[in-house]
C-alpha cells in the first residue's frame, strides 16, 4: 500500500510538470512581446521634438560661448598678455635686491605727467602722478635684513632710475592702489630700503612687484581657457550643421566598413 502511495505521487508530481513549464513559456514569451511591441508614432514624434529643442538650446549655448570666447580674448590681450609677454621679455631678477627711494614727485597736468610710478589705468593718460626715482643695489635683500650696512657707504649700482609699481607701470583696482603705492614709498620713507626686482635686459627699470610663477600663470590662463572654449563651441557647431563636415565623415565610416581591418 505504501509502494502504491508513493508511486501515485511520484505520477502526480511528474504529471504538474508541463503545466509548470507551460506557463513560464507563455511568462517568456508574453515579456518577449512586451518588449518587442513597437513604439508608436506619436512617441516616437515627442522623443524626436525633445531632441530637435535640446540641439536648439544647446546650439545657442555654444554660440554664445564662441562670441564671449573671442571678446574675452581680445579684452585679455592689452590687460593680460601684453604685459606679461614685456615682463617675460624684461627678465626680472627672481629674488628681490635692495632699493631706496631718493625723490618723490607729485605732478598734476599732461606737461607734468610725462610719466607716471604708478597709474590707476592703462589707456587714459595719467593727469596726477607720483613720480619716485630710486638708488638700488644687486646686494639680496634677505643678506640686507641679516646684516645692514651703512647706507653713505653703499656702493649703488644704479642710482636715480625710475621705480614702477609692476612691469607697465599701471593696473586697476584693487590690485593696484597709486594712494597706497605713494604713502608706502613716497616722501616719509625717503631714504629708506625695502626690496625691489630689477631687470636684467633693461637694468634701468625697477618695480616693486613680481613673480614669475603668477605671471606665467595668467599669460598660460589667458591663453588657452578662451581658445579651447571658442575651438569646442566651433568644433561642434560645424559637425552639426556644417554640409562638409557630415559628407567627410560619412565617408570615413564607408571606407572603414569598406575595407577588413588586420585581425580579420
Amino acid at each position: 500500500m505504501t509502494g502504491s502511495a508513493d508511486g501515485n505521487t511520484i505520477t502526480a508530481s511528474m504529471s504538474g510538470v508541463p503545466s509548470i513549464m507551460n506557463s513560464l513559456n507563455s511568462l517568456a514569451s508574453s515579456k518577449l512581446s512586451v518588449h518587442s511591441r513597437p513604439k508608436s508614432p506619436e512617441a516616437e514624434e515627442v522623443i524626436a521634438e525633445l531632441l530637435e529643442k535640446a540641439k536648439f538650446y544647446t546650439s545657442l549655448c555654444l554660440g554664445t560661448t564662441a562670441i564671449l570666447s573671442v571678446f574675452a580674448f581680445l579684452f585679455l590681450i592689452p590687460f593680460v598678455v601684453d604685459p606679461a609677454i614685456s615682463t617675460i621679455v624684461a627678465d626680472y631678477d627672481q629674488s628681490p635686491v635692495t632699493c631706496m627711494v631718493v625723490d618723490h614727485v607729485y605732478g598734476e597736468g599732461l606737461k607734468n605727467c610725462t610719466w607716471s610710478s604708478c597709474r590707476e589705468g592703462c589707456t587714459t593718460a595719467a593727469t596726477r602722478c607720483h613720480q619716485l626715482l630710486v638708488n638700488y643695489t644687486k646686494i639680496p635683500w634677505d643678506d640686507w635684513l641679516n646684516k645692514p650696512r651703512r647706507l653713505d657707504s653703499i656702493e649703488w649700482d644704479v642710482a636715480d632710475t625710475r621705480l614702477l609699481i609692476n612691469s607697465e607701470g599701471c593696473g586697476y583696482p584693487p590690485r593696484v592702489n597709486c594712494t597706497e603705492f605713494a604713502k608706502q614709498y613716497g616722501f616719509s620713507h625717503i631714504g629708506e630700503p625695502f626690496p625691489c626686482f630689477y631687470s636684467r635686459a633693461y637694468p634701468e627699470m625697477v618695480i616693486t612687484r613680481y613673480s614669475w610663477e603668477d605671471n606665467l600663470k595668467h599669460l598660460i590662463l589667458s591663453l588657452i581657457i578662451p581658445n579651447v572654449l571658442f575651438a569646442i563651441s566651433i568644433g561642434v557647431l560645424s559637425y552639426w550643421y556644417c554640409p562638409c563636415c557630415d559628407k567627410a565623415c560619412r565617408k570615413t565610416r564607408v571606407y572603414a566598413e569598406k575595407f577588413p581591418t588586420k585581425e580579420e
